[in-house]
């Protein structure tokens, strides 16, 4: 197996246009948890939201949120299988994951259920639901299975001057794979189709990978945040001049189609 097919991500065989559970799992060290009554607090006084028809303890609770079925159960206990490990592989961003991980004793399975809002409203709830349980408890970070995403505690808690002010933190919610070779610079999305978009790709450039990187990340919050439609042929950039051309073509790092941005 070469690199390019270990780096090769599945695409989904759930339908894109079906809004599915959203499903994030906390990690725990040392036997902790989380308080729910301290998480229930934390979403009423720092996010001020309204949290109705709640059931449960710290070991399972449903409530809702904006009209969003919510729930959190506690899991004394690993993830079964390899999952962690294996996106321990990806997550260049949490360069201790596999030291962090190695022995961690517990998770919690957060779950955003009904699909009342939109897809960014869901999100936007799971990310406050995340950012509670990380505030008020010693949760090491978060595993975002579908999106291939391990993200520790402080630098998802980073995120929360954004999410009060109503931005997206799309890298919270898309995983950015990078890629670096002699032959220049490779980037590309897993977790777009959650949003009814297109995987994209940027393959071999030679551009410097901060630039390249910061440029591909805000392009993808752009994406999202405006639930904007790129098109084979289109081209995009940041002034009139600057013209990336979008191909539509085979992905080489997930499976199916992606549109690839030549820069």
């Amino acid at each position: 197996m070469g690199l390019f097919d270990f780096l090769k991500k599945k695409e989904t065989s759930e339908p894109k246009n079906e809004k599915g559970a959203l499903l994030a799992m906390p990690l725990f060290i040392n036997n902790e948890s989380y308080n729910i009554d301290s998480v229930i607090q934390n979403l009423k006084n720092l996010w001020g939201l309204s949290i109705i028809n709640f059931s449960g303890d710290n070991n399972s609770a449903v409530f809702t949120v904006n009209n969003e079925l919510v729930t959190i159960f506690f899991v004394p206990g690993q993830i079964p299988g390899d999952e962690v490990s294996t996106t321990i592989k990806y997550a260049y961003n949490w360069h201790k994951a596999e030291e962090d991980l190695k022995n961690y004793t517990g998770h919690a399975v957060v779950s955003v259920m009904s699909a009342q809002g939109s897809q960014i409203e869901r999100y936007t709830i799971l990310s406050k639901l995340l950012c509670s349980i990380l505030s008020t408890s010693n949760s090491i970070g978060v595993y975002q299975g579908k999106q291939t995403l391990l993200i520790p505690r402080n630098q998802y808690l980073e995120n929360i001057d954004d999410l009060q002010q109503g931005k997206s933190p799309a890298h919270l919610w898309v995983y950015i794979g990078i890629k670096t070779s002699e032959e220049g610079n490779y980037l590309y999305t897993y977790g777009l189709p959650e949003f009814d978009k297109q995987e994209m790709e940027i393959i071999k450039s030679p551009k410097e990978l901060l630039e390249v990187f910061n440029f591909f990340a805000n392009i993808v919050s752009y994406v999202i945040n405006g639930d904007i439609t790129l098109r084979n042929g289109e081209t995009l950039g940041y002034t009139e001049d600057q013209k990336i051309k979008i191909t539509a073509s085979q992905g080489m790092f997930v499976e199916g189609q992606t549109l690839r941005l030549e820069m």
